[in-house]
């Protein structure tokens, strides 16, 4: 089948968090299965700096606006993998600093860019083939559904082609004034509180999940979770009324670029027969971070995330002074919120011998943070998949996470060790302090340690299964929709 991926993201060309990975990753998986898969994302700056000249594969692709229309071209980035790139290039709205906003606020533009976005991918796909079915990725791409459940209702090629949507954190909603309506020349009978209205605002995402014919997200959990008044963020009730529709699919990892056999960006190669590297990969990374004669009985705990109450960076501040009392040192490697990075910085300055930050994005640190460290934290207070515990899965070093999201669903903690990390429950800083000291605790135990890295080490992660999960939702809606 032909399948057409849509989303404000992708790696490597535009990437601020782990649907980027998903929408690279998932369409090679599925290309490995037979299908035909295009991916269709906006032609940003940072894209036109690693793309500078790509091949202009439709000149021009008519957008109407009121009273005036866009003209929008379709550039070629490329086959890898067996899949198709495309580019949607307007200058206008995707020729900027940042993707979404600036520190002051996101772009007040935001509905036209990302409605231009998908009415784009819509007359494309027209032209450069009819997929059998379009996958659609959080808000931003959410109009797709939408489009073709009424502005494109009655188009005799498009009227039987189904939409699945995946919510990969429904924090983000895509909220509008109401003339994103007329803005986007919808009918205004889409804005009622059963379609796109949610207390006097556009909603992009809602509108997304009516119209789409399937919507999945990123675990079992978290597909759980939204049906509540605690993780659906207002949406909980849409997402009960589609819970037929509503699927969890766990996500897989790139086992290409996480692989701590074949990994370039650290110090030396390890697998799970053989984990002699992993110790010269924990010395690079204590180097890395400034850290001396740190004992082989201290273990080294990893961070690498967004500095976010989203995230859990207040529990990591509240048990810090509690936590650098144990035998243990704590790298840091993030950026965020500014409160959560002057706080965490604070802290390391407290307990030099203890704590190490680096306020910054780089992703050859977080390899090494992956390979070197022997405990990994994430206490999240959501986290609709998560992928940076597969990561540490994948390279022996054992998660401590709240249950919550893909982290429950990935990770088991079980008497003796015989789990593969480490969980605690409730929003409570003290339970998190408790699980990290039952981790400290199993590292002691070298044998008990040795043999919960190595279980976990062995486990697949892979995109194999989920990408067959995905093609059973796909000829789903198709057969539903034929």
């Amino acid at each position: 089948m032909h399948i057409v991926f849509a989303a404000s993201e992708c790696s490597p060309w535009a990437k601020s968090g782990g649907m980027a990975d998903v929408v690279s990753a998932l369409p090679r998986a599925l290309a490995k299965l037979g299908h035909r898969v295009s991916v269709f994302l906006p032609y940003y700056r940072q894209v036109a700096k690693v793309v500078p000249k790509p091949k202009v594969v439709l000149q021009s692709v008519t957008i109407p606006f009121p009273s005036y229309n866009r003209f929008v071209r379709i550039l070629d980035g490329g086959i890898a993998g067996e899949v198709q790139t495309y580019f949607v290039d307007c200058a206008e709205f995707f020729d900027r600093e940042e993707f979404y906003g600036t520190p002051s606020g996101d772009y007040p533009d935001n509905a036209e860019r990302f409605g231009l976005l998908c009415r784009a991918v819509i007359e494309a796909s027209k032209i450069l083939g009819v997929p059998d079915v379009f996958h659609v990725h959080d808000w931003q791409a959410s109009m797709i559904p939408i489009m073709l459940g009424s502005i494109y209702y009655f188009d005799p090629v498009l009227r039987h082609v189904p939409a699945v949507q995946t919510i990969h954190n429904a924090g983000f909603q895509g909220w509008f004034p109401p003339q994103a309506i007329e803005k986007l020349l919808l009918p205004w009978d889409l804005f009622t509180v059963d379609k796109l209205e949610h207390f006097d605002k556009v909603d992009f995402l809602k509108g997304g999940v009516v119209y789409a014919d399937a919507i999945t997200t990123v675990s079992r959990k978290y597909a759980e979770e939204l049906q509540t008044a605690e993780f659906g963020n207002g949406l909980d009730g849409v997402f009960r009324k589609r819970s037929g529709d509503l699927l969890g699919i766990t996500n897989g990892i790139d086992s290409e670029e996480w692989n701590p056999a074949t990994d370039s960006h650290i110090a030396a190669h390890y697998t799970v027969q053989n984990l002699a590297g992993k110790k010269e990969c924990r010395r690079d990374l204590l180097h890395a971070y400034g850290f001396e004669n740190v004992s082989d009985d201290t273990a080294v705990i990893g961070v690498v995330s967004r500095f976010a109450t989203q995230k859990g960076s207040d529990f990591i501040v509240e048990i810090m002074d509690r936590l650098a009392k144990e035998d243990m040192v704590l790298v840091i490697l993030g950026s965020g919120e500014e409160y959560y990075e002057r706080l965490l910085v604070e802290m390391a300055e407290r307990h030099p011998a203890k704590v190490r930050v680096q306020v910054k994005f780089d992703n050859v640190m977080a390899h090494k943070i992956e390979a070197g460290a022997d405990i990994f934290l994430m206490p999240s207070r959501y986290e609709p998949g998560g992928l940076n515990q597969l990561y540490s899965l994948k390279y022996g070093t054992i998660p401590v996470v709240r249950a919550t999201g893909g982290l429950d669903d990935t990770i088991e903690e079980q008497p003796n060790g015989e789990g593969n990390g480490f969980k605690f429950w409730g929003y409570s800083a003290d339970a998190f302090l408790e699980a990290v000291q039952r981790a400290l605790g199993t590292f002691r135990n070298k044998e008990q340690w040795t043999a919960m890295v190595r279980r976990g080490m062995a486990q697949n992660f892979s995109w194999d299964k989920p990408a067959a999960e995905y093609v059973r939702v796909y000829e789903r809606v198709i057969t539903n929709r034929s």
